[in-house]
């Protein structure tokens, strides 16, 4: 028995005691009004007695109250016992999260649910803002038509994404590194194009993924060795890393042996699996591109960022692209560039390039370095490594050069769909010439709970240390509720996580772990912006509008937390395509867990209830007296053309 039932009880057996204190007064009132004319005194005696009726029955109910606190009455032995039991009532039974192909569960709702229907077959793979066709009709100057053009409204789809036919659920981690179940992303053109650089092969009904990359051909542990000549990778001072143009993300899948993650992305182009595959291994990917816009990341965000052979055009729109590195890299953060035009004087006949040509791109690069007060740390083969400077003290010589065009310091984080600039991002002020602008990060995992710089300097308007050390509390208390209701959470059933509205990143940090990943969106709407001081936490996090589809392929996230997203968003969008968006993200037989408050839930429920989901509503840890709820979803399994949770 649960502990609002408990309560029920006990409110139960005190209002009948109530209801029939008020009987007997109301009786006596009607007698007393009723009969006949009493002798002179009677009145005062019966008066008397009505009263000590009545203070009898506050003292019993006051005895009774204090007997009940106690904790010696039956009914509260049990109350107790439920208390510290916590969430292990058997509260969602009739929800499986292990990985099946059962029959479809009942939702009890009152009313019956709007359903939404599958979307036809061809929109297995569809991805909202980067679909082909409607990329084809804008520009193709600086890759705009690459970037995100989300439909207009009256284009969004109004239906539910289905899996291909056959899909499986992935490998567990690390399996999932180098198998991939062929039915879960059924394209072979990489396997042709990549054949002989060992990016992907085809071995009967999973791809396979050997580790190699086209600018390291004896496998990205040896590449990532050779980088550890220089960067300090091994001992926890880097810790997040971007990828641009990252291919299938060998370079990330690696880096998370040594305790890396890195942020990867590539764009939706002709190798249209690349970020899919990506995620379908269970490394971090996002569909994007160096185009017109910025970066949907903070300033200061990576130790390290890296271009293998990513064909961005470095050196030119005076530097632009390498100016947008920038931003995003710490003070005393690396650069990393493989491929042209490094050592074009012997390769350039292979890159079919001319020396002249490579040979002023190389020096562009080296020019724009300078300006960024980067140097220069390494350059051997094929690789070349840069380090940022960790303030503008070593940068004193580039004061009167008239290229220096500094960018807004109230702009650099402002960059939901911002046209990029060829502006250098201004360093935060330090004291000294040792000291680290923006502030100087521990070694990684230490990083993780320690006060990020941006909260400890207050540089986030409203979030103090302490608000910051009661937000790690909570939420390593909503973890261990969670972990109670979904006993799979941190086994490695759920690799790909999203939390939808992460705060200061609480979530993620609590259920930190080897085996899985969290993307933390800030969402553009957010009262606070704390995407930076997540970012400090050593975690890997994005902007993101949920009005609009998020840059990645369908069935790409293992569970969702939406910690008061449709609290956030009311009013703003519609919550019905917010939902429809996060079961297109989802995998089947992935989970969800809401957290909002009971009315916000009750709407979502309603809406859930039409998509194929299996959902239960649960009390707040700390009891049914909460308004706040928890809503847990589990997307049942079907497949297109399918109309049973059945595989055909």
């Amino acid at each position: 028995m649960c502990m609002w039932e408990l309560y029920l009880q006990n409110f139960s057996f005190i209002y009948t005691l109530g209801s029939l204190s008020s009987d007997l007064n109301s009786g006596a009132w009607r007698r007393s009004t009723m009969a006949p004319k009493l002798k002179p005194g009677e009145g005062r005696t019966r008066s008397i007695v009505q009263i000590l009726v009545v203070v009898g029955l506050c003292y019993f109910f006051y005895v009774l109250g204090a007997w009940q606190r106690s904790g010696f009455g039956k009914g509260d032995r049990l109350a107790l016992a439920v208390e510290k039991s916590g969430a292990e009532c058997e509260i969602v039974s009739n929800l499986n999260f292990e990985t099946h192909h059962g029959d479809e569960a009942g939702v009890d709702n009152d009313s019956k649910p709007k359903t939404i229907k599958p979307c036809q077959s061809i929109y297995t793979d569809y991805t909202p803002c980067q679909d082909q066709n409607r990329a084809m009709t804008f520009p193709r100057e600086n890759m705009n038509y690459r970037e995100r053009h989300c439909p207009p409204e009256n284009e969004k789809l109004h239906c539910l994404i289905p899996a291909p036919k056959g899909y499986a659920t992935p490998f567990p981690w690390p399996k999932s590194r180098d198998y991939v179940p062929y039915a879960n992303a059924p394209y072979k053109a990489l396997t042709v194009e990549k054949a002989i650089q060992n990016w992907i092969q085809y071995e009967g009904n999973v791809f396979r993924f050997p580790g190699g990359g086209t600018q390291f051909p004896q496998g990205a542990d040896k590449y990532i060795d050779q980088l550890a000549s220089v960067i300090p990778i091994e001992n926890g001072t880097v810790r997040t890393a971007l990828d641009t143009g990252c291919g299938v993300a060998s370079w990330g899948a690696y880096l998370w042996s040594r305790n890396v993650i890195a942020m990867s992305f590539a764009p939706r182009d002709s190798h249209e699996a690349q970020v899919q595959f990506a995620l379908e291994r269970g490394v971090p990917a996002v569909i994007g591109v160096l185009g017109t816009i910025k970066m949907p990341y903070a300033s200061r965000s990576f130790d390290m960022a890296h271009c293998s052979r990513c064909l961005i055009p470095w050196g030119s729109n005076d530097g632009m692209y390498l100016k947008e590195v920038d931003r995003v890299l710490r003070p005393g953060g690396y650069w990393i560039l493989s491929g042209p035009p490094i050592n074009w004087r012997t390769n350039y006949k292979a890159w079919e390039r001319t020396k002249e040509d490579l040979e002023e791109e190389q020096g562009n690069i080296e020019e724009i370095a300078k300006l960024l007060c980067w140097e220069k740390k390494y350059e051997k083969g094929e690789i070349a490594i840069w380090q940022k400077s960790i303030n503008t003290n070593a940068c004193q010589s580039r004061g009167d050069d008239s290229r220096v065009n500094f960018c807004k310091a109230s702009e650099i984080n402002d960059v939901w769909y911002k046209k990029m600039q060829a502006c250098i991002t201004p360093y935060p002020d330090v004291s000294d010439s040792d000291e680290v602008a923006g502030g100087e990060l521990k070694p990684f995992p230490e990083r993780l709970y320690a006060v990020p710089p941006r909260i400890a300097s207050g540089s986030i308007p409203g979030v103090s240390v302490e608000t910051y050390q009661k937000d790690n509390s909570q939420w390593k208390k909503h973890v261990h509720a969670y972990k109670k209701i979904n006993k799979l959470l941190l086994t490695g059933r759920y690799r790909n996580i999203m939390d939808m509205n992460a705060g200061l990143g609480g979530f993620a940090a609590a259920i930190e772990n080897p085996k899985l990943w969290t993307m933390n969106v800030v969402p553009t709407i957010a009262e606070k912006d704390t995407l930076g001081a997540i970012a400090e936490r050593g975690l890997i996090g994005i902007y993101h509008d949920w009005c609009e589809g998020f840059s990645t392929y369908p069935r790409t996230y293992d569970l969702i937390h939406a910690n008061r997203v449709f609290s956030l968003y009311r009013d703003k969008c519609n919550a019905e395509d917010i939902l429809i968006e996060m079961d297109r993200i989802l995998r089947p037989e992935g989970a969800v867990i809401f957290r909002d408050e009971v009315d916000v839930l009750n709407k979502v429920h309603k809406i859930v209830s039409g998509m194929r989901w299996d959902t239960k509503m649960v009390d707040h840890e700390d009891g049914p007296l909460v308004p706040e709820k928890i809503l847990i979803a589990v997307k049942q399994y079907w497949v297109a053309g399918g109309n049973s949770t059945s595989p055909e």
